[in-house]
């Protein structure tokens, strides 16, 4: 079975996927779920919106994990809400975490992933992190009700969630507002790190990055900016305390990391963590805060 799916994309703008084949189009209790054949490989397709797909996952990932992997002090001890595919769990775990939260609301999206996607849990692996019996345990519930039911304490708190927007039914907002994220940063152990996906640095659509960058800049000591040079999304990392040079600190680490990253080095680092233009100086002339 073959479909389009048309893809919000901005203000007057989407994008039309062909997909080639069907694999999977259901409804959970939260959303609609559908895995198909794109020209990029197997895609995960959440209320129309691509998630990820076989070919850029790795790109997305390594830019959401790497850069607060290595901006913590630790890695020990690893939250994170959403994220269905189970990637960026994986990735902790091989960084040297021996205990990973992960928090999901939807189930049944979960489990559809470690079924028919070739990257992310393994229905065996995400059947052991269920049971609890590994270094990751998986927990199915809302993000904003476990964080208030925890006492643990983490070095990284990743939040990887469908992108902020203006829907006020949308639940997941909430987990991207300053109330939250204060709350994640009482969760944290000294050094410790948040990070979120911020959002797409391209003019027309960078709303959300600028509210999610003049956030993290405005709770945090240190705030880092990573933009993926291969993907079009960007992603934001803040500790509680003020670092020098934090990218520096980065680059430093980078070859000593436990996870040993195929999209990003050095370089990458130098380049990436440098914010746009439009989110570093208002039109208004009024330059944004300093990370």
């Amino acid at each position: 079975m073959a479909a389009r799916i048309v893809e919000p994309y901005g203000d007057g703008m989407t994008r039309v996927w062909d997909v080639d084949g069907i694999v999977l189009d259901t409804h959970t209790d939260y959303q609609h779920v559908l895995i198909g054949r794109t020209a990029q490989g197997l895609t995960l397709f959440c209320d129309d919106e691509r998630q990820s797909t076989e070919a850029s996952q790795l790109v997305y990932h390594e830019a959401l994990m790497v850069p607060p992997m290595l901006l913590a002090d630790t890695v020990r001890s690893v939250l994170v809400i959403g994220s269905s595919e189970g990637v960026v769990c994986q990735m902790a775990v091989q960084q040297g975490a021996d205990l990973v939260d992960h928090v999901d609301i939807d189930e049944a999206a979960v489990r559809a992933c470690a079924e028919h996607l070739p990257y992310g849990y393994t229905p065996a692996e995400l059947a052991e992190a269920e049971r609890g019996t590994g270094p990751v345990r998986i927990h199915y519930t809302d993000g904003w009700n476990f964080l208030s039911g925890t006492d643990e304490r983490y070095d990284v708190i990743v939040i990887d969630l469908p992108d902020e927007n203006l829907d006020p039914d949308a639940q997941h907002n909430r987990l991207y507002g300053a109330d939250f994220l204060r709350r994640c940063a009482e969760r944290l152990k000294p050094g410790g790190v948040v990070t979120a996906q911020g959002g797409c640095p391209t003019l027309w659509r960078n709303d959300t990055l600028i509210t999610a960058w003049d956030r993290f800049t405005g709770l945090f000591g240190t705030a880092v900016y990573y933009g993926s040079d291969e993907h079009e999304w960007a992603f934001l990392s803040g500790r509680p305390d003020r670092i020098e040079d934090p990218v520096g600190k980065m680059i430093d680490r980078l070859p000593g990391a436990g996870y040993q990253p195929v999209s990003i080095d050095a370089d990458a680092l130098r380049g990436g963590t440098v914010p746009p233009h439009s989110v570093r100086v208002r039109p208004s002339g009024r330059p944004g805060h300093a990370g």
